[in-house]
């Protein structure tokens, strides 16, 4: 089977009612995202943090996987399908996907304020304010914030060099490191971009453009493959 590898970005979940940071009407109209989403922030005011992404994670309780995330899942019947996604929900999990790496953590889980590796599951409840995790460190949200390394880019960089086909779906690629990715995928590879809006690819590759939302364009993407 064919590596088929996935950068998703907020895009991807908007048409399951996630709301984004960068969109019209998004967070950052409540938010600045200093307050939230820094290590500063979690330092100056933590029950702000917590009560962001107990939100969060209350509205992604209530949301659903779209059609672009089902037919991600589906094409696992016929590519070898990796998923590198930007986002924190558990959308591409429940849509069936199997081979997901979260490049900025996960919503659903907590993790000590001091060891990055002590991780725990919290399902969609909220952390609380003063809760700690099992080394007494203060319980935080299992996020990688604004000025906080990415773990995961070395394994997402060795997935994108061996894909055989890459897609980007509803991310503007002006996010680093994450943006960066496409430049470890061959230049010979064929490479797809599902986004509504206009994205500047900063690479030498030759992109086919899908001007569609996540759900119709993983559907145009899955009848242009069939034509590979």
């Amino acid at each position: 089977m064919q590596k088929l590898v996935v950068l998703s970005g907020a895009g991807m979940s908007a048409e399951s009612g996630i709301k984004t940071f960068r969109d019209s009407g998004g967070l950052w109209e409540e938010y600045r995202v200093e307050e939230v989403a820094s290590p500063e922030a979690w330092s100056r005011n933590p029950e702000m943090v917590l009560r962001f992404y107990n939100e969060r994670r209350r509205q992604l309780e209530k949301a659903e996987p779209n059609a672009g995330h089902k037919a991600l899942a589906e094409l696992e019947r016929e590519y070898d399908v990796h998923i590198i996604t930007q986002n924190i929900d558990n959308l591409h999990e429940r849509a069936g996907s199997t081979k997901i790496l979260h490049l900025h953590g996960e919503l659903t889980k907590a993790r000590s304020s001091i060891n990055p590796e002590l991780i725990a599951d919290i399902g969609y409840r909220d952390i609380l304010p003063g809760e700690k995790a099992p080394d007494g460190s203060a319980l935080r949200p299992h996020i990688v914030w604004f000025g906080e390394a990415v773990p995961a880019m070395e394994e997402a960089a060795e997935i994108a060099a061996e894909a055989e086909i890459f897609v980007v779906i509803g991310t503007s690629l002006n996010v680093y490191p994450a943006a960066g990715l496409i430049h470890y995928v061959a230049l010979m590879t064929p490479v797809f971009l599902i986004d509504p809006h206009p994205v500047s690819v900063p690479s030498g590759h030759e992109v086919e453009f899908i001007r569609e939302g996540a759900g119709k364009g993983v559907e145009m993407l899955v009848e242009r493959l069939r034509g590979l």
